[in-house]
């Protein structure tokens, strides 16, 4: 599957983790797009798996964690172009949100770290404006 400059958009799945305190589990990318900086997990769908298995493989890649029931909560729309307007990246990502379960944080895969963020100290993560939205959302369907 060609990421960069795609013939067609990739389906991208995010995963909204949130635990008492109230905090939200975040990673720091570890590829482009947005290479260093902080989102929720996720990544690519694989061909043949299905988006709640593409979102409890990816969570686990790279956080270490796996979570009870998830909930479809949001799609949202990821399109980067170049200095000449051509599409460089282009995902339509599905966005889930889960309570967390238990167990450790540990990065892996496409992350190079990973942390709980207090909601109400979001602001020092830089995230992106639909990363707010989506984490909203997951607020209100797990009652957090």
């Amino acid at each position: 599957m060609k990421r960069e400059y795609p013939d067609h958009p990739i389906v991208g799945i995010g995963v909204v983790v949130l635990r008492p305190g109230p905090e939200v589990l975040l990673i720091r990318r570890g590829k482009p797009p947005n290479q260093g900086s902080w989102a929720l997990p996720g990544g690519a769908q694989e061909l043949g798996e299905t988006a709640e298995a593409a979102a409890r493989r990816e969570l686990r890649e790279e956080t270490g964690l796996d979570v009870g029931p998830l909930h479809l909560a949001a799609n949202v729309d990821s399109i980067h172009t170049d200095s000449a307007g051509r599409v460089r990246f282009h995902y339509t990502i599905i966005d889930f949100a889960a309570a967390w379960t238990g167990g450790d944080i540990a990065p892996g895969g496409d992350s190079t770290e990973a942390v709980w963020a207090p909601l109400d100290r979001l602001g020092e993560f830089a995230l992106w404006s639909e990363a707010h939205r989506v984490i909203g959302i997951a607020r209100r369907l797990l009652g957090c």
